[in-house]
């Protein structure tokens, strides 16, 4: 494959077609990119089919391409629904453009990550030409259910009885300095105060549930965490999300819910994420009593993950990136990603490489084009490493 970007156009004009498809999570119909890619995939008689989960609905498209030599899978993963748009009013063009200007690919999901399922799709066309060569094979996941927060598509993937379980997976984020090799984990819990209701009015003091909860989400806020500890190079995070309760201003509540995220760690894991929670709630019994004991409720749980730079893929993709002359940093991520889901699962994954950005999840989202030939290259490269050609 040429260096040239003009011989990648057919990459820009794919993703141009996919951004001209709205697919906002929770918002927009999915069946109009996905079928723009069946539609694409059938052209040149790639084997794809649709994933859906368990109620019926379209979920993901898996392209599946089995090498002639036997060995492990490896599967790219690029998602093809987007954010929503915020205020449209604050974009200098239509969120959904997808059109080029000054070399830059414009619209919501140019960067997350239209472009990367684009640029998967092509290298699956050009490797489907050359399978007989390859060891193993290469899958492309394109989920149309990522930013929903419920990973239906690679939920979708990772329970089909067809699919072959990947060694390993590499997801198509955007970011040309860094490839991402792992990421905090996550403990979520819902938090329901009790208290007592009344009038607001009334001469009887009673501690409403807001108070109580106000009370609790200080005791959250000054919970001591430990400092980051060993080879993992971030501390573990405690944040209170959210906190809703009352009906009006003449009643005293007397139920509020609170939402907590800990972003957890190797050395922190879930079970003190929890311990912690519950001791805080415990210690708000004993200090302002009510008339139920606070109750937690778990809703998630992920574990963090780091891949050392040596593993696969990470060896492959940074290897690949320093071969094409790039100095590309492996970095543990704050945030979590598919990547926690999947080390749950026991697969390894990386997140992060592909083009420079602006405006991601934000106003006037776009991706420098100049670094399109590099990054193809370097996903080229990655993928028929692995698969021995």
């Amino acid at each position: 494959m040429t260096r040239d970007l003009g011989a990648l156009s057919a990459v820009v004009d794919l993703a141009g077609e996919l951004i001209r498809r709205p697919s906002r999570a929770g918002l927009d119909d999915h069946g109009p990119v996905l079928d723009v890619l069946e539609e694409w995939l059938s052209g040149r008689g790639l084997p794809h089919r649709r994933l859906r989960d368990g109620t019926g609905r379209a979920v993901a498209l898996l392209v599946e391409i089995a090498g002639g030599r036997p060995g492990p899978w490896w599967t790219l993963d690029a998602c093809v629904d987007t954010a929503p748009y915020g205020d449209e009013s604050a974009w200098s063009f239509p969120p959904d453009a997808g059109d080029v200007v000054d070399g830059r690919l414009r619209g919501r999901g140019a960067a997350d990550s239209k472009l990367a399922a684009s640029l998967f799709c092509h290298l699956a066309a050009e490797l489907h030409g050359r399978a007989g060569e390859l060891r193993g094979g290469l899958a492309v996941l394109l989920d149309a259910d990522e930013h929903t927060g419920g990973f239906g598509g690679a939920r979708a993937y990772l329970a089909d009885p067809r699919a072959v379980r990947p060694a390993g997976v590499m997801i198509g984020y955007p970011g040309l300095d860094e490839v991402v090799v792992g990421g905090r984990g996550l403990w979520r819990a819902a938090i329901t105060v009790h208290g007592a209701a009344g009038h607001s009015g009334s001469s009887r003091p009673a501690v409403g549930a807001v108070s109580r909860a106000a009370r609790l989400v200080r005791l959250l806020d000054e919970a001591p965490l430990p400092g980051a500890h060993g080879e993992f190079p971030l501390p573990p995070k405690l944040t209170v999300t959210y906190c809703h309760g009352g009906e009006g201003f003449s009643v005293v509540p007397d139920r509020c819910e609170v939402g907590v995220d800990v972003r957890t760690t190797p050395h922190f894991g879930a079970p003190a994420a929890e311990h912690l929670v519950r001791s805080a709630a415990g210690e708000l019994d004993a200090l302002l009593p009510g008339p139920r004991p606070t109750e937690v409720a778990p809703v998630a749980a992920w574990p963090p993950y780091r891949l050392d730079a040596h593993e696969q893929p990470a060896a492959a993709l940074l290897g690949a990136a320093a071969e094409e002359g790039l100095r590309v940093r492996a970095k543990t991520a704050g945030p979590s990603n598919i990547g926690n889901l999947l080390a749950a699962e026991g697969i390894p994954a990386t997140a992060g490489f592909g083009l420079p950005h602006s405006g991601l999840h934000g106003v006037d989202e776009q991706v420098r084009l100049a670094d399109l030939p590099v990054v193809y290259a370097v996903y080229r490269r990655a993928v028929l490493g692995l698969l021995g050609a």
